[in-house]
């Protein structure tokens, strides 16, 4: 088992930035990759980020163009993800995710972010 805690959400104005962090505990051992989801209020979840535990490969979803970063820390076992010139469409709550052994993946409890003036 694997268990994610993120934080880092919260209120931000347009343009600015805001930096989450997902903190994975337990069988870290077995975690091959990291990342992020997002869920806006009406919509289905979708795919952000994620970073390879092994390399450090990143992939990212199209509409992210440059604006967000995600990086990993295999020592404290953590992945942030950097975000900057947010708009009101990133507003949702993002959801860390850890792919483990077995094909399973483990979710975080989510944070929330919202864009506003």
């Amino acid at each position: 088992q694997v268990q994610l805690v993120e934080s880092g959400g919260g209120l931000v104005h347009p343009g600015g930035s805001l930096r989450l962090s997902c903190a994975a505990s337990g069988r870290t051992d077995t975690i091959a990759a990291m990342g992020w989801f997002r869920q806006a209020p009406g919509k289905e979840r979708e795919f952000v980020a994620r970073i390879s535990w092994k390399n450090g490969a990143t992939y990212y979803a199209g509409f992210v163009k440059g604006q967000s970063t995600i990086s990993r820390d295999n020592v404290k076992n953590t992945v942030d993800l950097q975000m900057n010139s947010l708009r009101s469409e990133d507003t949702a709550v993002y959801y860390c995710y850890a792919n483990g052994a077995g094909a399973t993946t483990y979710w975080g409890q989510g944070t929330q972010v919202t864009v506003s003036s």
